[in-house]
């Protein structure tokens, strides 16, 4: 049997068990409006244990393995890559295989499920994506691949949705792009400007790993612990800054950005250094607040009702020393009569908006000259509200995407 035909034959064992699960719920919702008859268990779906137990599930190990990396190894883009998801729906056997064979972006170069948006990109060659914007909706929709498709069937990998406040403006960030609400479980994260729009906070909705910053006095929590559904995230923690220098003799040149990721440690991109990786989502709200207490000693800041954002926390004594990138710096191109950076054909339109970002090393770091001018984060326009984002390591789809987004938001002091 070819892997096409085995795949297919998944997903209509999908299809039919959660037909069969809804037929059987519409009968007992009927056989309990006639009376209290006791349901005849031979008409009743089977259940979750003799699902787990179907000929799928008792296949050997070895070639379960097997025919899992296979299908692993030749669906590396979406939408095909649907089929890997796929096969970690099938049951729990299939599951624990799955977690085996399919590696971090960082490993691999390839995202796969939701968890990988907060996963650091591949080493070399970087990860491709794009945003589009949609001016009506105030929405920016971060899409994996080099360019939208003609068939407009992209894979959406984050969502954003533009906020004004009266003294700030939040971009509030989702794995969907028609729910924003900070009380969902798609919710993932927010940036936030101050009033003039020269530095924005980025905010991650689950604790950062390995990461010692001091406690700001501002903590509170979005929720009371009992009014919480058991997949809500219900804190909001500090990850970075992005800054603008103002530019205030009102020179020509471009934007001077500088981002302060707090959650990233300056040895991560030293020899033999490793970023912080999330292995998975907080399952409940239960484990979401132990782990913040047990990083209240440690980690910086969580969501408070406030529209200004937290006073800026500082590292504590033998805390990592957290990794700074800057803008790199273009040249003027007297022919062109414009700034000019090598985007090797990934942005093809002049516009103030593009920058690419390298890291700020110091000499005392173990870093070598050729990684010091590694582009870790490059942004650029490519059409009418089409932008490119391509990152890598150390750096994770979703920091990149906020990165981004602050872009977006209006800077007349920074131009």
């Amino acid at each position: 049997m070819s892997f096409k035909n085995i795949v297919r034959e998944l997903k209509e064992m999908k299809d039919g068990i959660g037909s069969m699960s809804r037929r059987g719920s519409d009968g007992r919702h009927s056989r309990r409006n006639q009376s209290h008859i006791a349901p005849d268990q031979t008409m009743l779906p089977p259940s979750s244990d003799s699902i787990e137990q179907g000929q799928w599930a008792n296949l050997p190990s070895e070639l379960l393995l097997d025919i899992i990396r296979r299908i692993e190894e030749s669906e590396t883009l979406w939408p095909a890559r649907a089929v890997v998801v796929s096969c970690a729906s099938v049951c729990r056997a299939w599951r624990e295989v799955i977690k085996e064979v399919v590696k971090t972006p960082e490993q691999c170069g390839r995202l796969t499920f939701p968890i990988s948006l907060k996963q650091p990109g591949p080493r070399e060659s970087p990860l491709q994506c794009f945003i589009r914007r949609d001016r009506a909706t105030s929405t920016y929709l971060l899409f994996s691949g080099q360019v939208p498709s003609e068939d407009g069937k992209d894979k959406l990998l984050l969502a954003a949705r533009k906020i004004r406040r009266a003294t700030c403006t939040d971009f509030v960030i989702s794995l969907v792009a028609d729910d924003f609400s900070r009380a969902s479980s798609t919710y993932v994260g927010k940036l936030r400007s101050n009033f003039l729009g020269t530095k924005f906070t980025m905010y991650d909705s689950q604790p950062p790993c390995d990461v010692a910053i001091q406690p700001t006095n501002r903590i509170s929590r979005r929720f009371h612990s009992k009014q919480v559904s058991p997949r809500v995230p219900a804190f909001n923690y500090k990850i970075g800054t992005v800054s603008y220098e103002l530019n205030v003799l009102r020179t020509r040149g471009p934007r001077r950005m500088n981002c302060v990721m707090e959650s990233i440690p300056v040895s991560s991109i030293e020899e033999g250094g490793s970023a912080p990786t999330p292995p998975s989502f907080p399952q409940s709200f239960e484990e979401q607040f132990s782990a913040f207490q047990a990083l209240k000693g440690k980690e910086a800041t969580t969501y408070s009702s406030s529209p200004s954002p937290s006073a800026s926390p500082m590292l504590t004594p033998g805390s990592p020393e957290p990794l700074i990138l800057k803008n790199k710096a273009p040249r003027w191109h007297e022919q062109l009569q414009c700034w000019c950076l090598n985007f090797k054909g990934r942005v093809t339109v002049a516009s103030v908006k593009n920058f690419q970002l390298v890291a700020a090393i110091e000499a005392s770091h173990n870093v070598s000259n050729e990684d010091q001018e590694k582009v870790t984060l490059q942004f650029g326009k490519i059409g009418k509200d089409i932008f490119t984002m391509d990152y890598r390591y150390p750096l994770s789809a979703f920091q990149a995407f906020a990165i981004c987004l602050s872009s977006f938001d209006t800077k007349p002091a920074c131009e």
